[in-house]
């Protein structure tokens, strides 16, 4: 129950006003429930002649307020009597009956009216923390998830912390509340018959705590299976293509039934576990209301109580009262130990450390130019170190290209500039202010990026182009593609600008895509470009046309360039050759030529 609460402690206090309505109205309830049985004790006494006494006013302060109350409530009860005959008097305490459950059920209702604000707002506040924290996390963390997994712990996960956390809270602060006035009132008619009831009710809890335990650790299990189904169809999505192109379909459908079995039997062990909790509650509040039934009536017959027959009524029908806010509490027992697995799998996000921070005094450069430095720059990932203590300098307003094998640092290079990574020993600086002293932020609002695989989002071509681009006129977004050669095939489509391009721009060719997301940074007009194999994805004509917007793109603004097809940097300022994470050549494409070593040898691979 301690991490119960400890959820409450760190999302309940923006809904600290709709708690404190909730647990009024709750002892509200409780007190009318208690009041509206106490009117059976009259209707048994002296209606059906079990008690014979007679009754005078007492005068509030003669004696204590429960007497003075109990005294003239009898009274009035007897007077009634007497002026309207048992019959209207029995009609007139059921109508008490009934007005006293009508408030009870109109307060129940108000109680559960102010949580359903704070239950539906923790939900949503977690949702938004996991999104934001998602969204803030470095790539690297999503190197080590599968995005599948994380899917299902922002869908999943959190629909279970709905369904069984949330929806306890009411349960959770009704049913102790409704517990212990109950037993108040017990103690006050019987402390006897109470004592023995407060050891029998927690063996019961104590039997029920032991299933929930057990129930905790196999919902951990499933949700953890439920990720790896997300992960599998996730992965299937993405690759269908392949899938059928290899013939694969029995092979990937094998594996998702594989999956999906164990998923089944976690499901069933879990939700059978979980029905034992009502039969469970039933059998046990059964056997304490036999046990309880038996000893007070020892209690009675034997004249070792003060309780009268109909007193004892009274108690067995307020005992009974908390056998269902017992049995509810046990039922919210089970939900909420099936919720902390799932909120300890949404933990794993909010709990995961951002290496990505900015700094305490963070600095800023005012008069940009754009000179780059990397200074004896090292960089691993996990314990692979793939750049070895590399240094380089970018010029303003110069094209450096780095160039070489796959897997040689090219794009590692280029993300630890906009500190998608931080390097592990070195520096890197813009101006002479290392990034890390910058604003992660203000880093990223100098840069503009054009990857190999153009992303873009189901949206509008207008929403795509001015994306991270606030206030963005459509005269300015028609100008950024012309220089991309993107408004031509833009204008063609039914809707021109306004056009929905798909998932992932699934309606757009490759070439279409790349130009939509130069023009995208076009639009942004950053003064540092970084281009990660722009146009290595595009047939001969598609690659002309963005070689075209990429160059008026690269015009005054520094920029670096990682290319395969070596024709698209033959003009770059520099072009520096890496090869297993060092810069083994540097110079100007003649230059490299005349040397003959590695890039001599990627020329002719290309024929160029």
């Amino acid at each position: 129950m301690n991490d119960f609460f400890g959820i409450l402690k760190r999302f309940v206090p923006p809904y600290k006003k709709y708690l404190a309505l909730n647990i009024l109205f709750n002892i509200l309830s409780a007190f009318l429930t208690l009041f509206s049985f106490a009117v059976i004790i009259p209707i048994l006494e002296m209606l059906f002649k079990v008690k014979e006494a007679t009754y005078s006013y007492m005068a509030p302060g003669s004696a204590s307020l429960k007497d003075v109350a109990v005294n003239n409530f009898y009274y009035y009860t007897q007077v009634a009597i007497t002026d309207y005959g048992p019959v209207m008097t029995l009609a007139l305490l059921a109508a008490l009956l009934v007005v006293m459950t009508g408030l009870k059920t109109g307060v129940t209702f108000l109680a559960s009216y102010f949580i359903i604000p704070m239950r539906n707002g923790i939900v949503r506040d977690i949702r938004n923390y996991v999104f934001n924290k998602m969204v803030a996390l470095p790539i690297s963390f999503f190197t080590q998830e599968r995005k599948g997994d994380v899917m299902a712990r922002m869908t999943g996960d959190v629909a279970e912390i709905e369904n069984s956390i949330m929806a306890s809270l009411d349960m959770m602060f009704k049913n102790p509340i409704m517990i212990i006035v109950c037993l108040i009132m017990m103690i006050v008619i019987s402390w006897q018959l109470t004592i023995f009831v407060l050891i029998l009710l927690p063996l019961a809890g104590l039997i029920m705590g032991r299933v929930g335990k057990r129930l905790k650790r196999q919902s951990l299990e499933q949700q953890s299976q439920w990720g790896l189904l997300m992960s599998n169809i996730e992965e299937c999505l993405g690759g269908l293509r392949i899938i059928k192109a290899f013939n694969a379909e029995e092979k990937i459908k094998g594996r998702f039934h594989r999956e999906n079995q164990l998923f089944y039997k976690l499901s069933n062990r879990i939700a059978r576990r979980q029905s034992l909790a009502h039969p469970m509650s039933e059998f046990l509040g059964t056997l304490s209301i036999a046990i309880v039934l038996w000893f007070g009536g020892m209690l009675i017959l034997t004249g070792t109580s003060s309780m009268n027959a109909a007193s004892f009524i009274y108690y067995m029908v307020i005992f009974y009262s908390i056998i269902n806010p017992a049995k509810d509490l046990s039922k919210a027992m089970y939900s909420i130990q099936k919720g902390l697995a799932s909120m300890e799998r949404v933990d794993k996000i909010l709990n995961a450390d951002n290496p990505i921070k900015d700094p305490e005094n963070p600095r800023s450069i005012d008069n940009l130019k754009g000179n780059i430095s990397y200074r004896d720059v090292t960089f691993s990932y996990g314990n692979n170190e793939v750049i070895h203590g590399v240094d380089l300098d970018i010029p303003a307003g110069a094209t450096v290209a780095l160039v070489g094998q796959s897997g040689s640092g090219k794009s590692t290079m280029a993300d630890l500039l906009p500190r998608f990574y931080d390097v592990d020993k070195g520096s890197i600086t813009v101006d002479g202010v290392d990034i890390r002293d910058m604003k992660v932020h203000d880093l990223r609002a100098l840069m503009g990026n054009v990857n190999q695989e153009a992303i873009l989002f189901n949206d509008t071509f207008y929403n795509n182009i001015t994306f991270g681009v606030e206030g963005a006129t459509l005269d300015e977004v028609k100008a950024a593609a012309r220089v991309a050669n993107a408004d031509d095939f833009i204008m063609a489509t039914e809707d021109g600008y306004d056009t929905n391009i798909g998932d992932r721009g699934c309606r757009l060719s490759g070439g279409q895509r790349q130009r939509v997301s130069i023009a995208r940074a076009i639009l942004k007009n950053p003064p540092v470009l970084i281009l990660d194999e722009a146009t290595s994805a595009l047939d001969s004509e598609s690659e002309k046309l963005v070689q075209e917007a990429l160059e008026r793109l690269m015009k005054g603004r520094t920029t670096l360039v990682i290319a395969h097809r070596l024709s698209t940097i033959r003009n770059a300022d520099l072009i520096c050759v890496m090869h297993e994470g060092r810069i083994v050549e540097r110079g100007t494409h003649d230059e490299l030529l005349k040397l003959g070593g590695y890039y001599s040898h990627l020329v002719e691979m290309q024929n160029l």
